[in-house]
C-alpha cells in the first residue's frame, strides 16, 4: 500500500539542498540582472532603481552572433556525436564479444575521467595549424589557421566531450530492445538494412533524443573548448558571460546574459522533452 506522507517526506532532503543551493542563487542572479552597472564597481548599484537596460542591450545584432554560434555549433557537434555514437553502441550491444564489450565500455568511461583540458590540448596539438594532422581541415576545403578552421577545432573538441557520453547512454537504449524482434523480421525475409532502420533505429528514437538532449546541454554550456581552441574566432555565450563577470566586472550584464541563455535553453529542452514523450507514446502503441 502506498503511503503518500512517507513519499512526500522523502523529498524534503532534496528540497533542502536544492532551494538554497540552486533556486536561491538563481533569484540573486535574476535580481542582479536588473541593476544598473557602475564602472569600476563590483556588482550593480544597489541604491539605484531597477532597470531593463541590461536586457535591451542584448537585443543588438552584435549579440545575435554569440547566441547563433552557440546553438548552431552545439547542434552540429551533438548531431555528429549521435551519428558516430549510435553505431558504436550498437556494435557493443549486438556484435562485440565479451572482451571487446568490456574494453570498449572501459575506454568510453575512462575518457570521461580524463581531464577535459588535457583532451582539448591534445586535439589542438594534433589537428591544429602546427600539428601532424593539420591537413585534416583541408579535407573540408578550409585552412587550419582560418576562422573556419577554428570552428572545426571547436566541433572536434565538443565531439570528444559528448560522444562517449552519448554512446554510453545509447548502450542502455539498445539493450532494452528485444533482439527477438530483429530475428523475427529477418526470418520473415526482411533485408538486414531494413530491419535495422525500421526496428532497431525506429525503436531507439526516444533514447536517441534523450542522448541528444544530454549532449546538447553539454555543448551549449561549454566554456573551456571555445576558449582554448576557438582562438577568438569562436566564442560561446558562456565565454561572454565569463568575460563580463571576470574581466570587466559587469555583473548586471553577465547576469542578464545568463538569464536569457537559461530561458532559451529551457525552451529548447522543454520542446525536445515533449518530443521524447510523444515518441515514447507512439512507440508504445
Amino acid at each position: 500500500m502506498k503511503r503518500p506522507g512517507l513519499t512526500a517526506s522523502l523529498l524534503w532532503p532534496a528540497l533542502i539542498v536544492i532551494v538554497p543551493l540552486l533556486l536561491g542563487p538563481l533569484l540573486v542572479l535574476a535580481l542582479e540582472s536588473f541593476k544598473p552597472h557602475v564602472s569600476g564597481r563590483l556588482g550593480g548599484d544597489d541604491t539605484a532603481a531597477l532597470t531593463l537596460a541590461n536586457y535591451t542591450a542584448l537585443a543588438g545584432p552584435e549579440y545575435a552572433r554569440y547566441f547563433f554560434d552557440t546553438f548552431r555549433i552545439g547542434l552540429i557537434s551533438t548531431a555528429l556525436a549521435l551519428v558516430l555514437g549510435f553505431p558504436m553502441a550498437h556494435f557493443i550491444v549486438r556484435r562485440a564479444t565479451s572482451l571487446q564489450r568490456r574494453l570498449l565500455i572501459a575506454g568510453l568511461v575512462g575518457t570521461l575521467f580524463l581531464s577535459l583540458i588535457v583532451r582539448i590540448y591534445a586535439i589542438s596539438m594534433t589537428f591544429g595549424p602546427l600539428g601532424p594532422l593539420s591537413g585534416f581541415s583541408g579535407l573540408f576545403g578550409i585552412s587550419a589557421s582560418s576562422p573556419d578552421g577554428a570552428e572545426l577545432m571547436v566541433v572536434l573538441g565538443l565531439l570528444n566531450t559528448t560522444m562517449p557520453l552519448v554512446a554510453l547512454t545509447l548502450i542502455g537504449t539498445i539493450q532494452n530492445i528485444n533482439p527477438r524482434l530483429e530475428d523475427a523480421a529477418l526470418s520473415l525475409g526482411a533485408p538486414r538494412w531494413k530491419t535495422f532502420f525500421q526496428i532497431t533505429l525506429a525503436m531507439s528514437v526516444p533514447g536517441i533524443l534523450s542522448a541528444g538532449i544530454i549532449g546538447y546541454a553539454f555543448c551549449i554550456s561549454n566554456l573551456v573548448v571555445p576558449m582554448l581552441v576557438g582562438r577568438g574566432f569562436v566564442l560561446f555565450v558562456s565565454n561572454l558571460i565569463y568575460f563580463r563577470f571576470s574581466e570587466i566586472a559587469n555583473f548586471p550584464s553577465g547576469a542578464a546574459l545568463s538569464m536569457v541563455m537559461m530561458i532559451l535553453a529551457l525552451g529548447i529542452f522543454y520542446g525536445l522533452l515533449h518530443l521524447v514523450r510523444t515518441q515514447w507514446q507512439d512507440a508504445g502503441k
